[in-house]
């Protein structure tokens, strides 16, 4: 294991603070205290309500770049680890701190700083959200595709964070393939940019890709030249309902051996479908006990609806071709319908596995809920082989909600063995951050691991970034 090559000072946060003051007053920067609770854990790790509430870290709120490097080069004097964050949208613990860190956030780092249509670009801050940026984009007819279920309230740099995809990865990829260049601030307070501004770029090597994903551990990004794309010129939702999880989940293959690459399809299991109607009243089990909710765009939109009707009535399917209102209602079920009982403990997640298998997945669900005395369920991006399983237990009266049994987490890394063992991987969009650093260690070769560690310690060799995440 790769070992820092340097180690700064730990002269600790109460100087830094003290040097933040003296140095930086423009900057607001709230000292650890139980007002800033909410930025010692992201949505994935948040406690239970309920529980106790303890002190927070320190959280700095920058509003330019310069102010950005200025509070890493401080953090660095002082030998305090700083933890970037976005909106706190993160499932996967990427965005944890505690209260001797320095949480940086570019909630502040708003600006849409560009829209270039003539060169399908925009140029962003970090703190930009996902929402608003399409809302200026849409008057022009344009589009950014990643589009994360967070997509309303997660920014464009949280989304980089963790490369994270969405329900148009069918069609659009994940969030990798929308972004062109960066500019990152290094754990020394310099600011690099990388990537090009053009289509393509073969120069040196691929950098973008490198902090794509990358969690914060080797630099802050604090801005982005993405691609945007013309809106389709027509947009149509398909429903598929099955007679069962097992039909549905099959059904996946008659899409790909077909000409039909929709822009996204969804599946959702049998208690996926009863617990949104459970919460929503939305009626959606009477119709089947699985369904595909898939969207079409672009040109040629008859002669996709009509050969893709015929590939899934061939397996059984009921399908219908929805009206806007009625589509527009089942997008937003799928994104938010689902609800978790207070009176039930959880566990999510999302693992990935090759498109061919993604039935076997849902198959050997029963099989890991009698072992582990628990219910498993998922929603899947089914172009791509991403699953989001979900596993809950009731709690018993008298139980503490706040205890999660070990079983739940039992069941969950069953799942990720289970994908790692049909070619897949722990994580095809949450991230890795605490959540699934063993597991990733399982995933990745021990060499492997020693190059990834290798390049941490290149760009941050005191080790002060988002320490603890995703390596």
């Amino acid at each position: 294991m790769s070992v820092p090559t340097a180690i700064a000072p730990t002269t600790g946060l109460s100087a830094l603070l003290d040097d933040v003051r003296r140095e930086a007053p423009d900057i607001e920067v709230r000292p650890p205290s139980a007002a800033t609770a909410e930025f010692s854990h992201d949505a994935g790790t948040a406690p239970r309500r309920g529980a106790a509430v303890t002190d927070g870290p320190a959280v700095a709120f920058p509003a330019t770049v310069a102010e950005v490097q200025r509070l890493v080069r401080l953090a660095a004097r002082h030998g305090v680890s700083v933890v970037p964050r976005g909106a706190g949208t993160g499932l996967s613990g990427g965005a944890t701190a505690h209260t001797g860190q320095l949480v940086i956030s570019t909630d502040r780092l708003d600006r849409i700083v560009e829209i270039a249509p003539a060169d399908e670009v925009a140029v962003v801050e970090p703190g930009v959200l996902n929402a608003a940026l399409n809302e200026r984009l849409a008057p022009l007819g344009l589009f950014y595709a990643p589009d994360p279920a967070s997509w309303r309230i997660s920014t464009i740099g949280g989304n980089i964070a963790t490369n994270a995809g969405g329900l148009r990865c069918a069609k659009y990829g994940v969030t990798r393939e929308s972004v062109l260049a960066l500019d990152v601030v290094l754990a020394d307070g310099s600011l690099v940019s990388v990537g090009y501004r053009s289509i393509k770029g073969v120069t040196g090597l691929d950098l973008v890709s490198l902090f794509v994903g990358s969690e914060g551990v080797l630099g802050i990004v604090v801005g982005a030249t993405v691609r945007i794309r013309p809106l389709p010129v027509a947009r149509r939702t398909v429903t598929a309902f099955f007679a069962s999880t097992a039909a549905g989940a099959a059904a996946i293959g008659a899409i790909t051996a077909s000409r039909v690459r929709p822009s996204v399809i969804e599946f959702l299991d049998e208690p996926t479908l009863a617990g949104i109607d459970a919460a929503q009243d939305a009626g959606l089990r009477a119709r089947g006990a699985s369904l595909l909710l898939i969207e079409l765009d672009g040109f040629g939109i008859e002669e996709q609806t009509t050969e893709l009707t015929a590939a899934l009535e061939a397996v059984g399917a009921h399908v219908r071709v929805e009206s806007e209102t009625d589509a527009e209602t089942l997008w937003e079920l799928r994104r938010s319908g689902r609800r978790f009982d207070e009176g039930s403990w959880f566990a999510g997640g999302d693992v990935a596995v090759p498109k061919s298998h993604i039935a076997e997945v849902f198959d050997r669900f029963p099989a890991i809920a009698a072992r582990h005395g628990v219910a498993v369920s998922a929603v899947a991006h089914a172009g791509d082989g991403n699953l989001h399983p979900v596993i809950t237990r009731e709690i018993p009266a008298g139980a503490d909600p706040s205890a999660v049994p070990p079983a739940l987490h039992d069941a969950a890394d069953e799942l990720v063995r289970l994908a790692l063992g049909l070619g897949g991987t722990a994580s095809g969009e949450h991230g890795i951050g605490t959540v699934k650093r063993a597991l990733a260690a399982e995933e990745l070769t021990a060499r492997v691991r020693a190059a990834q560690l290798a390049v941490k310690d290149a760009l941050d060799p005191a080790g002060l970034l988002n320490p603890g995440k995703a390596l």
